[in-house]
């Protein structure tokens, strides 16, 4: 039975290969001072920043410069942000990037005002905000994440060996975003199919919980198709717009918490690869992808129903003559055999992961309760050791 909820999405979206104008739109609504986030300086290769900065000037802001947000942000980088943000007085937090720049945005978007260690507030002790936001705004340069449209943000301390996201309300959400997927053109295959797979499995994590035959589930099902029909196209041809642009919608419409409504979610795929992140510091959707199969492969048995469900409507699996739980496998033998068409990770070892360090990324794994079974530590490491 779908569940009672009530819904919102606080974001405006501005999507196409012109939506970068409509910055100009967006910017009179905020203060002079305006924080530009980026990562490592692919936006001032490819001219995005001095577009972006051309735009701010012309409307007035003063820019203060806040570069170099890494792959997997870390609570230094944040404390950083967040000083620098302080000392400028800041009305505005733009970020110009994929989704660890507007992580980090939301993550020093609640942390400015605040009176606390911003990491043991929200990070580990997962408090929401009480003091005043700053607004955060995003051009989006790399689809997967979908944080361009949620209140999502993950920060990794890396002394403390921990990869911890926090899903903040909607009063933390952009205010605005702008997807161009031109601007996705020049990432590196590798980085683009990590964020193919990080869209599929946002899906996955809340395809799979339940056995309801709900709205939230076909729709999942159609997001999935058409994640998996553009990668193809895109990986042979990395600027066909057609397959870029549906990409980029579908990462935001797999994580803007649409099809989370009215069901529960299971999540661990991205406990188990957060983990991993925290020890190896490798790119998300690649530890999202050398965890999953044999994660789901052992639940499996206890979600027999929509694995088959899955098999049949994503991957057309015949279940002629076959038994459910040869149906199930066959669908995850095709989603396995995408995943090496694409070009992800399929084990953790490829990832820097040592048998060795498998105690501890047990142990930094959170253990969710929304799936179709609740692992203990021991099941979690096996599934790891079948990662490595």
């Amino acid at each position: 039975m779908l569940g009672n909820f009530s819904y919102i999405n606080a974001t405006k979206l501005y999507f196409g290969d012109d939506s970068l104008k409509y910055l100009n739109e967006e910017l009179p609504k905020y203060g002079k001072n305006v924080q530009l986030i980026y990562g490592g300086g692919s936006i001032k290769k490819n001219g995005i920043y001095d577009e972006v900065v051309k735009i701010l000037k012309d409307n007035g802001k003063n820019v203060i410069e806040d570069g170099g947000v890494m792959p997997n942000p870390t609570v230094e980088k944040l404390y950083e942000g967040i000083r620098i943000a302080r000392e400028n007085n800041v009305d505005l937090l733009l970020s110009v990037g994929g989704g660890s720049c507007c992580d980090y945005a939301k993550a020093v978007s609640v942390s400015v005002n605040c009176d606390e260690d911003a990491w043991d507030k929200y990070f580990l002790r997962m408090e929401e905000p009480t003091c005043e936001i700053v607004p955060v705004g995003c051009v989006l340069t790399m689809a997967g994440t979908g944080s361009e449209m949620n209140g999502g943000s993950v920060i990794s301390n890396h002394d403390q060996k921990l990869k911890i996201g926090h899903v903040f309300g909607d009063e933390v959400m952009p205010k605005f975003s702008i997807l161009n997927p031109k601007f996705t053109y020049s990432l590196p295959k590798r980085q683009m199919v990590a964020g193919i797979y990080d869209i599929f499995n946002h899906i996955c994590e809340q395809y799979f919980s339940g056995e309801d035959d709900n709205t939230s589930d076909y729709i999942s099902e159609a997001l999935m198709k058409s994640v998996i029909h553009s990668s193809l196209i895109a990986i042979e041809d990395p600027e066909d717009y057609e397959a870029r642009s549906n990409i980029m919608w579908t990462a935001t419409w797999a994580l803007n918490t649409l099809i989370a409504m009215g069901k529960t979610e299971d999540w661990m795929v991205h406990m188990l690869g957060q983990s991993v992140g925290a020890y190896t510091d490798a790119t998300h959707g690649m530890t999202l992808s050398a965890v999953s199969l044999p994660y789901y492969r052992y639940i499996m048995p206890y979600g027999l129903k929509k694995f088959k469900r899955f098999a049949e409507e994503v991957w057309n699996v015949c279940p002629e003559g076959k038994t459910d739980e040869q149906i199930a496998e066959e669908g995850l033998k095709a989603m396995e055999d995408w995943m090496k068409t694409i070009g992800v990770s399929l084990n953790i070892s490829e990832l820097g992961a040592t048998e060795d360090m498998i105690d501890g990324i047990t142990e930094g794994t959170f253990i969710l309760d929304g799936g179709y079974k609740v692992l203990t530590k021991d099941e979690i490491r096996e599934i790891l050791r079948k990662s490595l």
